[in-house]
């Protein structure tokens, strides 16, 4: 029996990238129309994302992403994918390949304009040979500690370097003989000559070049003299032609920067605009904090369905229309501010409520023998994959012994509690009425086994007489169900901010994650990895993407069906 596929997209999204919903204003894209309707740069709009391959993308990238695809969409530009890959000494092919992934995922394809910095480090070379030849930069012989101790701070201008004043000829011969290889690293850098009394320390005498004898993973070891990023970027962009050069509020202080090396060297001059990195509560996402769950083993790689990177988020059954739905729902803003994970989740189960199959499995199975049941009769009943999408239907088997959950039977129930319990009557979902007569117990006198009868004349989940029950209970045949482990996630922090903690790991969730062994209907044995479904009752949940095997399936909890930010936005009047 094959599981279906999700039904089409419906809400949010398109898998191209395009909204389905009316884009809200904000002050980026309002940049952009203005630069178009004053005939700027022909009208011609043209972003990118430019990565370091250092590491692996998370939800925050998810947001330039989306922003720079989905601006230059809107205005029938267009958009590269450059990897700035000036630091060889912790780039690997590996996060190449994997942000080629993550940004294909997505949705989005940079066609033929993929592009390298290390496509331009002759350029680049030459540039900075440009500004040495103009007096506008020189090389300098301070070690890296004595350039930080001579900056300055906000309140006192920098020093001057000693070898500031050097010749213009003398300064071509020493960064012409950084680039031979002549010394060691750290020996020297070439440093732009600006201001060392610059309010903005980015522009006391940056450092435009550093020796670095790595091996490079495109040019091998043609170089051995790196750009910095600054110099690196704003070049890079200005030979593409980048109209917009968007980035996030950390790079604010460096637009000068940007701007003076560009008007320095009279070539063509990017806009760069800045707006708020993303921030989401009971997450991390700085690269060092991440790279230490790594490390400390606290995750079990980058892409644990724990991680906030987008591998992970991947394997542990985000959706990419649920994640570009959320990166248009909270906006561009100038200011730093923090996102509520709840509404993440939210759009989550937007997305799959619509379209995820629904399925019935046991996590946490307790025995129900159905005494008057035939011993050798097996009934089928026909179970729609979808109450309502088109998704055809299934074939579930009922036997004399099931499977419920064990937080559906109590043997004395609290007041409220319409599921199982001795002398009350249950539905079993689309099959029969079930009344609790006795149960068996274990040494210690835990329940093992329920013992129920059955009424025959309630097949499909109604009787003659028209009675009614309040508890409807999922369930599967033990004789055909298939064991299966299922991995039950949560957030990794307990607390709403763990970056701003001392030691950030001090609240990590210890119950991040449970593994339990579920007992689920037969037809999800042939879940491919990455196929979604809603366990009924229980959440969304994701055959993993590494380990689902045929036959033999590992199902991760995606989300659970509580949505908390839905219920305040239909509060608030709000929602689509």
């Amino acid at each position: 029996m094959s599981t279906p596929e999700k039904a089409p997209v419906t809400a949010a999204s398109t898998p191209s990238g395009e909204s389905c919903q009316p884009a809200p204003v904000n002050f980026i894209r309002a940049r952009v129309a203005e630069d178009i309707a004053s005939g700027k740069n022909a009208g011609r709009v043209m972003t990118r994302f430019p990565p370091e391959p250092n590491g692996y993308l998370h939800i925050g990238h998810a947001k330039s992403i989306c922003l720079n695809f989905g601006l230059a969409k809107e205005f029938g530009g267009v958009t590269n994918l450059r990897f700035d890959d000036t630091n060889p000494a912790k780039e690997e092919v590996e996060y190449v390949e994997s942000i080629m992934r993550d940004v294909k995922w997505l949705g989005f394809d940079w066609e033929n304009r993929l592009y390298y910095a290390s496509d331009y480090f002759q350029q680049l070379y030459d540039f900075a040979e440009t500004l040495i030849k103009q007096g506008k930069a020189y090389v300098d012989d301070q070690t890296a500690e004595d350039i930080r101790a001579n900056r300055g701070t906000l309140k006192e201008p920098g020093k001057n370097s000693p070898w500031r004043d050097r010749s213009v000829e003398e300064n071509l011969d020493l960064f012409r003989r950084m680039r031979a290889g002549e010394f060691p690293d750290g020996a020297r850098v070439l440093r732009a000559k600006i201001d060392m009394a610059s309010p903005n320390v980015v522009m006391r005498d940056p450092a435009l070049y550093r020796i670095k004898h790595v091996h490079h993973h495109r040019t091998g070891d043609a170089w051995c003299i790196y750009p910095m990023y600054d110099f690196a970027h704003c070049l890079s962009d200005s030979i593409e032609g980048i109209t917009h050069s968007i980035c996030t509020l950390e790079f604010e202080n460096n637009r000068p920067l940007y701007d003076w090396t560009l008007d320095q060297l009279g070539v063509f001059h990017p806009q760069q605009i800045e707006f708020a990195r993303l921030n989401l509560t009971y997450t991390v996402l700085s690269k060092r904090k991440l790279i230490q769950l790594v490390r400390e083993g606290i995750t079990t790689g980058w892409d644990d369905p724990r991680m906030p990177t987008l591998s992970g988020i991947r394997r542990r059954g985000y959706t990419p229309e649920a994640l570009r739905d959320f990166c248009e729902r909270i906006g561009v803003a100038r200011c730093d501010n923090m996102v509520e994970f709840a509404l993440l989740e939210h759009c989550l189960r937007e997305d799959l409520n619509a379209r995820a199959p629904r399925a019935m499995g046991v996590l946490r199975p307790l025995k129900v023998v159905i005494e008057n049941y035939p011993e050798d009769q097996v009934d089928e009943f026909d179970f729609p994959w979808h109450p309502e999408a088109d998704m055809g239907t299934r074939k579930v088997p009922f036997s004399k012994v099931l499977y419920i959950e064990q937080d559906d039977f109590r043997e004395e129930p609290p007041k409220g509690y319409h599921r199982l319990y001795p002398g009350n009557e249950v539905r079993l979902r689309y099959a029969y009425y079930i009344t609790c007569v006795g149960v068996v117990k274990d040494d210690a006198g835990n329940v093992t086994e329920v013992r129920c009868t059955y009424d025959p004349e309630s097949k499909g989940g109604g009787t003659p007489d028209g009675r009614k029950v309040k508890g409807t209970l999922h369930w599967v045949s033990a004789a055909h169900a298939l064991d299966a482990e299922v991995r039950l996630y949560d957030l990794l922090f307990t607390k709403p901010n763990p970056g701003a903690e001392d030691d950030f790991t001090s609240c990590i969730n210890p119950a991040s994650l449970e593994v339990v062994q579920g007992k689920l209907e037969p037809a999800l044995a042939d879940a491919t990895p990455g196929w979604h479904c809603q366990f009924e009752r229980l959440g969304y949940f994701c055959a993993d993407e590494k380990d689902c095997k045929p036959g033999a399936p590992v199902f991760n909890r995606t989300a659970a069906l509580r949505d908390t930010w839905g219920k305040i936005e239909k509060k608030q009047g709000g929602g689509k």
